[in-house]
Parts: C-alpha cells; structure tokens; sequence
C-alpha cells in the first residue's frame, strides 16, 4: 500500500564481534600500562632490568618513609647531662656562714686524683654513679649506708662519708661553692672536683 505509514524494516543483523589480533610472536599481554616495557608474562632477563630502570627513573619512594629526617635532635646524652649538673655555678651567698660541718659521699673515675686501685670506670660512669647515690638519698635512703656502697675515699665507711668542720679556704672551691650554699641537713647536687664527683650534706 502506497505510503503506508507501517513498513516492517528488514532486521539488519548484528555485527559479529571481532576477536582480538594475537600480538606478534603468538604470546599474549597481559594487562600492563602503556609505559610498561615488557609483556608481563613474558619476562625475560632484558625486561626486567629495562623495568627497573624506567622505575629508578621515575624515583621510587620505597623506604622513603622510615628514613631518619636529617634534621631530627638525637637523643639526649644522660653522661652530658650529668656533667652539666656537677659544674653548674652556684652564686655566693650574702649571709653565708664563716664554717660548716659537712659529710660528703666521693665517687672517683681513672682520671680523678688519686684513684683507689680497682677503679676503672670513665668520668661520665662516675657521674652517673654518683647521681644514682644521690637519687637513693633523696629516696630516703641513710647517708651512711650510701657512703658505704658508692664511695671511693679511703676511710669513709668508717665515718660515714664525715669531713667535719670546714672553712671555705679548707677545700676546693667548686666543693666550697655547693657546701656553702646550703642549710643544714640540706643535700647538695653532685659536684664535680678534681677528686672526682660529690654529693654533700651539711650536718651543721
């Protein structure tokens, strides 16, 4: 019928789906990026180092992360600490008294005067021993016993680590600037003389 306005169209068949060229060579890819050199199931010793230049030159950051930064602080040195403490200055005081009766504990060190023999720690070993004496004595500890166990001056056990009565001109200065600074039955901070490193109690 001329001009009818429903004419079956003849079906177009469908295109047949193309099959994939096989590579050259007959060995297939597997899915790789663009950039990437070498058949991944087809790699031999050329391939891989070619990949592994193309990756050192795109600059991998493997093991970037745990790298120590440059400008890290190291840890701090507790020996360093230590000798900071015992020659620290320590300011005169105005009403500071003509003598004072004082007991010291003396922890020496191969390069303290007079060493006793046996003694073969290093001055940064001495400083820490001698801060571990005072640590125990601000514990609670008895002076005594502490003498006992930590010093190194001849004799001191006997008497309890006792000096007696001193006058700042009796002994060295660094030892006369930490004795004369404190109240009695105050403990001192270590100190550092050319014996070795003290902890001191003025008794009176």
């Amino acid at each position: 019928m001329d001009g009818a306005p429903f004419v079956r169209a003849k079906p177009v068949p469908a295109a047949a789906p193309r099959e994939r060229a096989e590579p050259r060579g007959g060995r297939p890819h597997d899915a790789a990026p663009p950039w990437y050199p070498c058949r991944v199931k087809a790699i031999d010793r050329f391939c891989s180092l070619v990949a592994a230049s193309v990756l050192a030159a795109c600059g991998s950051t493997e093991g970037e992360a745990s790298a120590p930064s440059a400008g890290a602080p190291s840890a701090p040195d507790p020996a360093a600490a230590c000798l900071a403490i015992a020659n620290a200055e320590h300011p005169k005081r105005p009403d500071e008294p003509a003598s004072i009766t004082v007991s010291h504990v003396l922890v020496k060190h191969t390069g303290s005067k007079s060493p006793r023999p046996g003694v073969t720690r290093s001055r940064g070993e001495a400083c820490l021993r001698a801060m571990e004496a005072r640590d125990k004595l601000r514990a609670g500890e008895s002076f005594e016993s502490i003498v006992g166990e930590y010093s190194d001056e001849a004799g001191a056990s006997t008497r309890a680590g006792a000096i007696g009565q001193i006058r700042r001109e009796d002994v060295l200065a660094p030892f006369a600037d930490v004795a004369f600074e404190l109240d009695r039955a105050q403990l001192s901070d270590l100190v550092e003389t050319e014996f070795g490193f003290h902890v001191v109690l003025r008794t009176e």
